[in-house]
């Protein structure tokens, strides 16, 4: 198995049919759960434990799942609300060493399930003509939201995957 990737690279079809975007959904409204389940009786010691060589502290994960997904949000309520806005993109290696990633994980996975209960009602309400609304990402181009729903849903459990594949390697 990838460590660095453990459910595999991203990757994304052409053709996007309802039923993606409503599993892309349903993983991102499962996602809080199985953070806390991954997480759930993990010492600090093991918190502080990188998930591969060179990777982030487990704990950092977590606080970056909340970052994340706070941008991912924002990106999907502005593509929602203004033509074609370029978002800002961010260093997200800096953004983990910040002192925030210091405070107990409880508040990022606190975070991270209230974005998720607000992001998923968004969602839910969306027609076709606004998931084919788009974002210009600096890096990426356009994106509609339909992508940015996959994207996300991907991004959350390749996250989760980092701390669950870690526990089974050390036997936590």
């Amino acid at each position: 198995m990838n460590s660095q990737y453990p459910i595999g690279k991203f990757t994304i079809k052409e053709v996007i049919t309802s039923d993606d975007v409503k599993r892309w959904i349903g993983e991102i409204e499962e996602a809080p759960m199985k953070l806390f389940e991954a997480v759930n009786g993990l010492t600090e010691e093991q918190l502080a434990t990188p998930y591969r060589q060179d990777g982030w502290k487990l704990s950092q994960v977590v606080h970056h799942l909340a970052d994340a997904h706070m941008n991912g949000y924002m990106r999907v309520k502005l593509g929602l609300t203004e033509e074609q806005p370029t978002i800002k993109s961010y260093d997200e290696v800096s953004w983990a060493k910040l002192s925030d990633n210091s405070l107990p994980i409880e508040v990022s996975l606190n975070i991270f399930s209230s974005i998720h209960k607000r992001l998923v009602v968004l969602l839910k309400s969306l027609d076709e003509k606004e998931l084919k609304k788009t974002i210009n990402h600096p890096d990426s181009g356009f994106i509609t939201i339909e992508k940015l729903i996959a994207t996300y849903a991907w991004h959350g459990k390749h996250h989760i995957a980092h701390i669950t594949s870690l526990r089974e390697q050390k036997g936590w």
